[in-house]
């Protein structure tokens, strides 16, 4: 069954309100208080799914939830966009933000002392080790979970994110650092991140940095974001350190409006291995062999990610349907067939073989994926309703069949 994908959000509830996630909450021993985090999964996850999904820990979590799910959904799903993988989101909010998003303690910030506002900083490590030993755990237990992780963190969330990958730096494959504060302590960070990331190897991990303009002036830029400037040079300085990064100053764009373009640039620049960037014209070639283009590309995929990436099953569905329409049901037959091979336990795509096979008129086969569908999801109203209607033809086909034979056998 073709189900079109410019229309893929979540069904509505019954009280007509639409979901886009869930509210998930868990006890940390290492913290010593109750944690929440707002959850999105995708549509594709569900009872019948085998597919697992790489994870987005977004800091400020309630913050920027809205913005960074709209964005995943929209770049890997709405109108067959594969600029992303499908993902799932975990915004992790607030109780002392302070406290968990600095990695040392300082009283005075910004030349503006105020040890009340301060007075809890430098937990930044404890934050890590529960991110490390309780949250990721927990995640990976509860959702459907891949073996690849992104952090996003805006601020002093972003210098968390920079904390990370320099002293954590395995803990996530990639990380976007919109704007972080790297003034916070005499610059102690960007003391450090000059003499580690000289040091380090950073091969396989992806860092995405964004600078604003945070007077709308490019005369005041070195002034206000020295820091960050300066992180982008020892960035340039030690590209023999294998880290895949890239920094964007935003002219236009202040500390407070930065975070949503930079999230968008940011996961173009991380994934950008990802979209298979379809040769359609190619497609219409009967000799074209589309089946094995998908398949080295997410061979591609995998070890650029460091697993099996297998090719999504709402994506190989749309391409069978595509050959579909254009006739080229052999086409269409290899792509179903990788689906099933890979999700088995899908109603789907037994659905979709079933139609296939009844376009091509056959009718037995077609019946008894029908029917494999009908026996994984016996809701299945259109497969209770095509074999109803296929067996009615076979019914039809036999009975003319039948006449045919004894007109011959009365003439002969």
């Amino acid at each position: 069954m073709l189900v079109w994908a410019c229309n893929p959000g979540k069904p509505e509830a019954s009280d007509n309100k639409i979901v886009i996630g869930t509210i998930d909450s868990l006890h940390s021993k290492i913290l010593n208080e109750e944690r929440k985090i707002w959850v999105y999964v995708p549509d594709t996850a569900n009872q019948y799914s085998r597919q697992h999904y790489p994870v987005v820990y977004l800091l400020d979590g309630d913050a920027h939830f809205y913005s960074v799910m709209s964005m995943i959904q929209q770049l890997s799903e709405v109108n067959m966009n594969m600029i992303l993988p499908q993902m799932i989101l975990i915004g992790i909010t607030n109780t002392d933000r302070t406290r968990d998003l600095t990695p040392s303690h300082a009283l005075v910030y910004s030349d503006i002392p105020d040890t009340n506002l301060y007075k809890t900083s430098g937990g930044g490590e404890k934050f890590t080790s529960f991110i490390e030993k309780e949250l990721v755990p927990y995640v990976d237990s509860l959702y459907p979970a891949a073996p690849y992780r992104l952090l996003i963190g805006h601020s002093f969330g972003g210098l968390f994110c920079v904390n990370t990958l320099l002293n954590h730096t395995k803990l996530f494959n990639g990380y976007i650092a919109i704007d972080p504060s790297l003034d916070w302590d005499n610059m102690k960070l960007l003391n450090q991140a000059e003499e580690l990331l000289s040091q380090k190897n950073f091969e396989g991990i992806g860092f995405y940095l964004s600078i604003a303009n945070q007077g709308y002036s490019d005369t005041d830029t070195s002034k206000d974001n020295a820091a960050a400037f300066e992180l982008a040079k020892y960035l340039d300085l030690n590209k023999e350190n294998n880290l895949k990064y890239h920094w964007s100053y935003y002219k236009d764009d202040n500390h407070g409006s930065v975070p949503m373009i930079s999230e968008y640039d940011g996961f173009r620049f991380l994934f950008d291995f990802y979209n298979p960037r379809i040769p359609y014209t190619k497609f219409r070639d009967p000799s074209y062999n589309v089946d094995s283009f998908v398949i080295a590309h997410f061979d591609r995929v995998s070890a650029q990610m460091g697993y099996s990436v297998l090719p999504p099953e709402s994506f190989m569905n749309w391409l069978g349907y595509l050959f579909m329409m254009e006739k080229q049901y052999d086409k269409a037959y290899s792509l179903l067939k990788i689906n099933i091979k890979n999700y088995p336990t899908s109603p789907n795509v037994y659905d979709s073989m079933g139609e296939l096979l009844a376009l091509k008129g056959d009718t037995i086969a077609a019946i008894e994926n029908y029917e494999k569908s009908l026996k994984i999801n016996p809701r299945n109203a259109n497969a209770k309703n095509m074999i109803k209607k296929l067996k009615e033809r076979q019914n039809i086909n036999t009975f003319f069949i039948f006449i045919l034979n004894l007109m011959r056998t009365m003439f002969s």
